[in-house]
């Protein structure tokens, strides 16, 4: 694995029910990068995020995020050094906002401790980041999908992590609120210097965010490299079957636009 790397794989694969889903993966991401996974569904890309977070066991090679190993590292350091976005969250019945970003703290108390006024002004700072000030008060339960969305991000970014791993971040999200929450999350990646790894399933977000991406396919890497360099239109139509067009706007941002087949 390499020394300079904030995430690496080295052969990871990854068994979920008794069934192999990644296989022998190999990738990393330099600190301060957003490496987006990409690929159909069933790719394997939650599997691989679960267990770079150290909530899937590794049946097979080895992994680092932020200088630990996902399966040894104790929990409570690996909360410390790595958050989760999952795509479906566990929310609690009853739990206010302020609450529920709140817990993304509990990493950094001590077993019997409770927040103190450092951590409060963490939960503040993310929910003013994340314009969400005026909802602190109300349940989560209330949300709608695309407010609950921007919530977990912030519980996930009270973690003060230095690896940040997104599962779908703008899936139920309209046009306008995912440009909002990707912009976010890549200004916290160059002010903070957070290493971004996050698994996108809409291709032309995916090429504009990020520097570098892995296309996976079956639990396997079919490409990896710059984003025009993944995307053409001849391994879109091995891996996902569809019929596309490449915008390349010839700054390394190329946009995927569906194509009706002629009858």
């Amino acid at each position: 694995m390499t020394g300079d790397a904030a995430v690496s794989c080295r052969d990871l694969s990854v068994d979920r029910g008794g069934v192999r889903v990644v296989h022998g993966v190999t990738m990393t991401a330099d600190a301060g990068e957003w490496l987006a996974l990409v690929g159909p569904n069933g790719a394997g890309k939650s599997t691989l995020l679960h267990a770079l977070a150290g909530l899937l066991p590794v049946a097979s090679g080895g992994a680092s995020v932020a200088g630990e190993d996902p399966g040894r590292a104790r929990r409570r350091a690996m909360a410390r050094a790595v958050a989760l976005m999952p795509q479906r969250p566990v929310v609690p019945t009853g739990t206010t906002v302020e609450e529920f970003v709140s817990l993304g703290r509990t990493p950094h108390l001590g077993r019997f401790a409770v927040e103190g006024p450092a951590d409060r002004a963490v939960v503040h700072d993310v929910l003013d980041r994340l314009d969400l000030g005026a909802f602190r008060r109300r349940t989560v339960t209330e949300l709608s999908g695309g407010e609950l969305q921007r919530v977990v991000l912030a519980r996930a970014l009270a973690q003060r992590p230095r690896a940040l791993l997104l599962d779908e971040p703008t899936s139920a999200l309209d046009l306008g609120h995912a440009q909002q929450v990707l912009e976010l999350v890549d200004r916290l990646r160059v002010d903070d210097g957070i290493t971004i790894v996050a698994a996108m399933h809409d291709l032309t977000f995916a090429s504009q965010y990020s520097g570098r991406m892995v296309l996976l396919d079956e639990g396997r890497v079919v490409a990896d490299g710059k984003p025009r360099d993944v995307l053409d239109v001849d391994r879109m139509a091995d891996v996902y079957g569809a019929h596309v067009e490449i915008v390349d706007r010839g700054d390394g941002i190329v946009g995927i636009l569906p194509v009706r087949r002629p009858r």
